[in-house]
C-alpha cells in the first residue's frame, strides 16, 4: 500500500520506487525475518519510453573541435568505438590493439568484456597521449612512487602487476590518491568528471541546442552505423548490449529509412 501510494499519490521517479521497493524488502527478509507475499499487487512506476539524444557527424565534429587535446581523444575514442565514459577512462595500455585496430573493453557494464573499433585515423593522437603515459610511467619507477590501482582478485594473483607497463592507464591521473579498498596510495585513470565538464564547455561553445553529454557520442555511434547500413547483431556486439532489443531503439532516431520505402506523399 505504501508503494502504490508512493507511486499514484506522490507521482515519484520509477529509479526512487525500485529503492524504496528493495529497501523495504531487505528489512522484511533480513532484519524481521518476515516473508512478504503478494508483492505483484502493488502499482509500480512506469518506465517513460524515451528516445536517446543523438547528434549528426557535423555536431559531433563541431563538439570535438571545442575540446582540448587530450579530451578530444577520449571523444574521439567513445565516439569512435561506441564506448562508456567509464569504458574508456578505464582503458590501459595493453587494452588498445593498433595492429589490429581494436580496443578491448575489460569487464563492461554487466561485467562483460568485449572488442569494439580503434578508428586509424586516430594513430597520432593516440601516439602522442601513450608517449604522455610511458614518461609518466618511466618517473613512477624512477622515483619509486606507487603502482595504478588494479582489480583486487588480480592484485593478490600478481603483486607485481601494478607496476607493469602493460597494466599502466592510457588516461592516467596526474595525482595520487587511496584505495578505497585497500587505504594503499595508488594512481587511478583521470575523474570522469574532468570529460564531462569540458564536453558541456564545449557543447556550448558549438551552439548546439540539444542536451548532450558525453554518452550522447555513444547513442550517435550507434545510430550512424545504423545509418550506414550496418546489421543490428553487429551494432549489438560493439555496444556489448545484452539483448538485441537494447539495440533497435536506435532505429527509432536513425535519420535514413533503411527499408528503402517511399511514402505515398512523395510519389509521382
Amino acid at each position: 500500500h505504501f508503494l502504490s501510494y508512493r507511486s499514484v499519490e506522490q507521482g515519484i521517479a520509477v529509479r526512487t520506487q525500485n529503492l524504496a521497493f528493495n529497501a523495504l524488502l531487505f528489512f522484511y527478509r533480513n532484519i524481521l525475518e518476515v516473508e512478504v507475499r503478494d508483492l505483484e499487487s502493488s502499482i509500480r512506476s512506469k518506465v517513460p519510453a524515451r528516445l536517446p539524444v543523438v547528434l549528426t557527424r557535423d555536431e559531433v565534429d563541431r563538439i570535438i573541435t571545442h575540446l582540448p587535446s587530450q579530451h578530444k581523444l577520449m571523444a574521439n575514442l567513445i565516439y569512435g568505438g561506441g564506448l562508456r565514459l567509464s569504458e574508456c577512462l578505464s582503458l590501459r595500455i595493453k587494452d588498445v590493439n593498433k595492429e589490429k585496430q581494436t580496443v578491448h573493453v575489460i569487464q563492461g557494464k554487466g561485467n562483460k568484456d568485449r572488442f569494439t573499433l580503434l578508428p586509424s585515423k586516430l594513430g597520432p593522437q593516440l601516439e602522442e597521449q601513450i608517449t604522455y603515459s610511458r614518461n609518466l610511467y618511466c618517473a613512477d619507477r624512477r622515483e619509486c612512487r606507487p603502482g595504478v590501482s588494479m582489480p583486487g582478485s588480480l592484485q593478490l594473483k600478481y603483486p607485481a602487476a601494478d607496476k607493469e607497463w602493460k597494466w599502466f592507464w592510457l588516461f592516467p591521473s596526474r595525482d595520487f590518491s587511496a584505495d578505497p579498498y585497500t587505504a594503499k596510495m595508488v594512481r587511478h585513470h583521470i575523474h570522469p568528471s574532468t570529460l564531462q565538464r569540458s564536453f558541456r564547455t564545449a557543447v556550448r561553445l558549438s551552439g548546439i541546442e540539444k542536451r548532450a553529454t558525453v554518452h550522447t557520442l555513444r547513442h550517435s555511434f550507434a545510430t550512424h552505423l545504423l545509418e550506414s547500413g550496418y546489421d543490428i547483431r553487429t551494432i549489438q556486439t560493439l555496444l556489448g548490449h545484452a539483448s538485441v532489443e537494447t539495440t533497435m531503439i536506435y532505429t527509432h532516431v536513425a535519420g535514413k529509412n533503411r527499408m528503402g520505402v517511399i511514402s505515398p506523399l512523395d510519389r509521382d
